[in-house]
Order: C-alpha cells, then structure tokens, then sequence
C-alpha cells in the first residue's frame, strides 16, 4: 500500500476512490466500472503532474525521507552482482549503519560503499537509521585504502540525516573518524564516484561523498544541517523548517548551479518509490557515464581532478 506524504493528501483521496471502484468491480464482475476508474486515474496522474511540477525545497525534503524510497541496499542487489560485503573497522566493531565490499558492476570489480537507513522497523533500529558512527567511518577508511591497493574503483551511495551524535560516538572519536574518511576520500588514487540516493546531511554524507563525479537524485537534498537543525538553531523553533529548508539551497538543482554536485539524475513522476526499476536504472546509468569520464587517468590526474573540484566549490553563485 503506497504511503502519501501530507501534500499528497487530495492524490491519495482520488487513487483511493479508483482502488474502490476496481475493488467494487473485483467482488462483482457484472458491474462495469471500467471508464470511471480510467477517469480517476486521469485525474490523479494530472494532479501528480502538477505536485510535482514545482516542488518547494521542503516538499523535496519529504520525498527525500519517504519510508518506501529506494535504499542503499536495494542499489547494492539491483545494481551489482557478486557482492561481497566487508565488515568491521578492525578497531572497535561494526556498524550496520554502513554498507561495503567488493562487487561488479557491469562485470567491472569495484568497492561499493553506502548508508543504509532499514526499511521497517526492526532494521532501522539496527541499522541505527542510517547514521553512522565513528567504527562506520573507520570501516569505509579500511575498504577504501584496500581499493586503492588493488585499483578499483570507489562507488558510494549517501543516504543519511548525518552522523550519529551520541555520547559513544563523541567518546570514540566521532568528528576525526570523519575527518579521517573525507581525508581518505581525497588521498585514493583510484575513480570515486558518489550518488546521494535520499539525504544527504552534513559532515555524515561528505565524508562518502568527496569524489571526483558527485550525482544526484532529482529529488534528493544535500546539506550541511537538516532544515529542523537549522530553524532550531538560528529561530529556536524547529517549526520553521520551511524557512531554514529555503535558505540552505539544499536541493539538486541549486547544488548544481553551485558546483557542488555535477549531474542530476531524473527520478520517475511522483518519486524514486513510485517506479524503483525506473531509477535503477537511471542511477547505473548515471555511474557508469561517471566512471567512463574517468577511464585511462592516473592516479595522480584523478587525485588532482578531485581535490580542484572541491577548491573549486564556491566560485559559482546563485545570482537572480
């Protein structure tokens, strides 16, 4: 049963009533309801046209977290074949929260490494909804000095409000753990290329995603704090989330105008989770063309071309 967010209300009404009348027309089969339920349905596609023409940044927030989104996971099995996952940092433990290993994709070895949030309630709480802590950091450190070694190349997958912020996690080295990744990002010799899937939040997602080729999903947002964290912050009151979710320039589109991010992948009408094969296959789409940009650079030409990107980062502005 598909879940509506609230600006989906009057969509859900309508999609509704025509499961009603296919339901009525089920339990009877004299009953012609045929042209009703194609009208409805008429309807309802013009209205998800028209929600979605236009999203407001905090409207895109919402599909971003949408419970049925795709999740790393999902990527990992549709994506890739030979999968081998990898755990532990080899220091304290492993952390679900985190995925890796060593993979194909499209019969090429590489090293896959992403957040993932659970999809019902009993992994979220293991996966810890996709918030890392520090052993999840280290973790992605080890795999990807081991791709370095080998030459393959590094995909990741972000998809995290930010990094877990507990006591355990301050108390075992939470923000050098990230700076550790994020140095490592920028120290690899070999392609890696990144894709916000969902959320990208803060110093969690930046220490997957310094990469030489950054996508991202139509309607996924990338940011330094969630708009809650933001209108706590600078209004005290996290009900300003609207506000706080304009002024971050969080969605894909201005993160490219920005330089920030360097393709946007289109997501089918009505969200990644409305069409899950669609998006697969615009996301392997999307990797593979980024991986193919890189084909036949050495280390050092990939080393420099991702550092210039990030220094670059900052020249381009959102002038009216």
């Amino acid at each position: 049963m598909t879940q509506y967010l609230d600006f989906e209300k009057p969509l859900a009404e309508i999609e509704g009533k025509a499961e009603e009348l296919r339901a009525l027309a089920r339990a009877n089969e004299e009953m012609d309801i045929a042209q009703e339920a194609a009208a409805l349905d008429a309807k309802a596609a013009k209205m998800l046209d028209e929600l979605y023409a236009d999203l407001t940044p905090w409207r895109k927030c919402q599909v971003a977290r949408h419970p049925e989104r795709p999740h790393c996971k999902d990527y990992v099995e549709a994506l890739f074949t030979e999968f081998t996952p990898l755990a532990g940092d080899r220091n304290f433990a492993d952390d679900l929260a985190v995925i890796g290993g060593l993979a194909r994709f499209d019969d090429r070895p590489v090293m896959v490494i992403g957040h993932e949030k659970g999809s019902d309630t009993k992994s979220r709480i293991e996966r810890n909804f996709g918030m890392a802590r520090p052993e999840g950091y280290r973790k992605a450190v080890r795999l990807m000095e081991m791709a370095s070694r080998f030459g393959l190349p590094v995909i990741t997958l972000i998809d995290t409000a930010g990094a877990y912020p507990g006591k355990g996690a301050e108390e075992r080295g939470q923000s050098e753990a990230i700076a550790r990744s994020t140095e490592m990002c920028l120290k690899i010799g070999v392609p890696l290329v990144s894709v916000i899937i969902g959320e990208g939040g803060s110093g969690g997602a930046v220490a997957f995603a310094t990469a030489n080729r950054v996508a991202m999903l139509e309607h996924s947002v990338y940011s330094v704090i969630s708009p809650e964290g933001c209108a706590s912050i600078l209004w005290k009151d996290a009900e300003k989330m609207r506000e706080a979710a304009e002024a971050l320039r969080l969605t894909a589109q201005d993160l490219y105008k920005l330089g920030v991010c360097d393709r946007i992948i289109t997501e089918p009408k009505g969200g990644a989770h409305r069409d899950r094969g669609a998006t697969v296959d615009s996301v392997r789409a999307a990797i593979a063309a980024m991986l193919t940009e890189m084909d036949g650079k050495d280390a050092a030409a990939l080393i420099k071309d991702r550092r210039q990107k990030f220094l670059d980062i900052g020249q381009k502005g959102l002038a009216a």
